[in-house]
C-alpha cells in the first residue's frame, strides 16, 4: 500500500524551516546585545555612587572641612563621570528607553557638580599661590612678616597675675 503524504508537505521545501530555526536562535542576540549595552548605565551609576561616597568621607561637614586640593580632584572625577554618563544616556536614550526625566536629572546634577568643582579648584589655586608666596617670604606685610622688620627675637616674659 502506498502511504499518502499531504500535498503541502511534499511541495514545500525544507529550507524555510531551517531558516526559521536559525532566526529563532538569532532572535535573542539583539536583545542580549541591547541588555548588555544598556547595562553600561548601571556601571556608570555604580561608579558615580562610589565617587559620592568618597567625597562624603573626605568631609564637607560643619565639624570637618574638606581640603581644597582634595575637593578639586574628587569633584573633577565626579564631573568626568557625569559627562560620560550624560553622553551615554543621550546617545542610548531610544535604544535603552532612558526616560527624559532621568536625563534632565543628570544634567541638573552635573551642572551643580561643575559649579562646585570650579569653586573648589579656584580655592585650591589661591591656596597654592598663597603658600608659594609665604615660602618665598612675600607673604602679607612684605618680606619681614606681618608687622615688618625681622620679626621677634629673644625671649619675652609674660606678665604674672590678673590682666
Amino acid at each position: 500500500m502506498l502511504r499518502s503524504r499531504p500535498i503541502l508537505a511534499r511541495r514545500m521545501p525544507r529550507w524555510p524551516l531551517a531558516l526559521a530555526g536559525v532566526m529563532a536562535l538569532a532572535a535573542p542576540l539583539p536583545a542580549q546585545a541591547q541588555s548588555s549595552s544598556c547595562q553600561e548605565l548601571g556601571a556608570h551609576l555604580t561608579e558615580r555612587k562610589s565617587l559620592v561616597e568618597a567625597i562624603q568621607k573626605l568631609g564637607g561637614t560643619k565639624e570637618k572641612k574638606m581640603e581644597p586640593k582634595a575637593a578639586c580632584a574628587a569633584f573633577g572625577k565626579l564631573a568626568a563621570n557625569g559627562s560620560t554618563t550624560l553622553k551615554w544616556a543621550e546617545a542610548n536614550k531610544e535604544w535603552c528607553q532612558v526616560p527624559d526625566q532621568f536625563i534632565e536629572g543628570i544634567k541638573t546634577d552635573h551642572e551643580k557638580v561643575l559649579k562646585i568643582r570650579t569653586q573648589a579648584c579656584n580655592v585650591a589655586a589661591k591656596q597654592a599661590e598663597m603658600e608659594k608666596k609665604a615660602a618665598s617670604g612675600q607673604g602679607p606685610g612684605g618680606p619681614g612678616g606681618l608687622l615688618g622688620g625681622g620679626g621677634l627675637e629673644g625671649s619675652f616674659k609674660m606678665p604674672q597675675g590678673a590682666l
